[in-house]
């Protein structure tokens, strides 16, 4: 098994007031793949201009630039405006069109698309024709296990194509306030729209975050829950990319589930204990995190 990670989609900068960090979820699952030893590439589009150039040496910086990065002339690089509540949760206005609108379908990205193991992708960068339908002949190329982050950002993304996205995934990832949307809020349990989700689309590994709460997952017919950890929360922005990453590296590591589960939501409780989407990891404190 090659264990390349190919994570595909949006590259942006997060405006925290006067402060911007450089974002976006498919970026960030790749940077903590990246902290966790795994053979990752990142594929994006950025703007032919200065935010672009400063995203290009971040990306150089962090061993993840590669010729999957195109430069857009015509579209800026992505400005977030990231706005936390009481609670320290995220909302995010995010720009439309951009250059992640405008991945094109190439060589470069083909040869990455073959050469991986697992393909990470999500919605947001789906909301145009253009890097939607890059991503989906993509996915058509390849026999890699295909990894769907959910990650819903309202207004940008439709029911449909959430659909087409999930018929095409082996795992699927999401919190459970997407959760409920896209199953169904009403009567039955988490358990219970899991499996009516899994009857629809097939889906062999099915990740619900449940934030300070943990996390469930339905893996080959089987249910398994980390209750979480409580730590004091400075922010929760890339809390489910760490989850994700980890989970990740778990199955390339071919842990059993219960040992990816307690790993995820260590590391997702210790990246909302710190500011941004991508602190250092300090091992010693995720494993007193552990142990809590």
């Amino acid at each position: 098994m090659k264990n390349r990670v190919l994570c595909f989609g949006e590259v942006l900068w997060d405006a925290f007031g006067d402060e911007k960090k450089a974002g976006g979820a498919p970026m960030n699952v790749a940077r903590h793949l990246v902290q966790q030893h795994v053979d990752v590439k990142f594929a994006s589009r950025v703007g032919m201009d200065a935010s672009g150039d400063e995203l290009v040496d971040f990306l150089k910086n962090n061993g993840l630039y590669s010729p999957m990065i195109q430069r857009d002339n015509t579209l800026p690089t992505c400005e977030v405006t990231v706005e936390l509540d009481e609670k320290s949760q995220a909302t995010y206005i995010i720009p439309q069109p951009v250059s992640w609108d405008n991945i094109q379908l190439d060589n470069n990205l083909k040869d990455g698309a073959k050469d991986a193991s697992i393909v990470v992708f999500g919605s947001l960068a789906c909301r145009e024709k253009t890097t939607h339908d890059t991503l989906l002949n993509l996915l058509d190329e390849t026999d890699a296990i295909k990894i769907f982050d959910v990650n819903l950002r309202h207004p940008h993304y439709t029911l449909a194509t959430i659909e087409t996205l999930a018929a095409r995934a082996s795992v699927i990832k999401m919190n459970e306030e997407e959760a409920d949307l896209l199953i169904g809020g009403g009567s039955g349990d988490l358990k219970t729209k899991i499996t009516e989700f899994r009857n629809k689309y097939h889906t062999k590994t099915i990740c619900v975050t449940r934030g300070e709460n943990g996390a469930m997952i339905w893996h080959d017919y089987e249910f398994f829950e980390h209750p979480g950890f409580c730590v004091e929360v400075e922010d929760t922005v890339g809390a489910g990319d760490a989850f994700l990453a980890t989970f990740i590296a778990g199955l390339i590591a071919n842990n059993p589930i219960p040992k990816i589960l307690l790993n995820a939501c260590a590391i997702g409780a210790y990246v909302t204990s710190r500011r941004g989407a991508n602190p250092v990891y300090n091992r010693d404190e995720i494993g007193r995190i552990k142990k809590s």
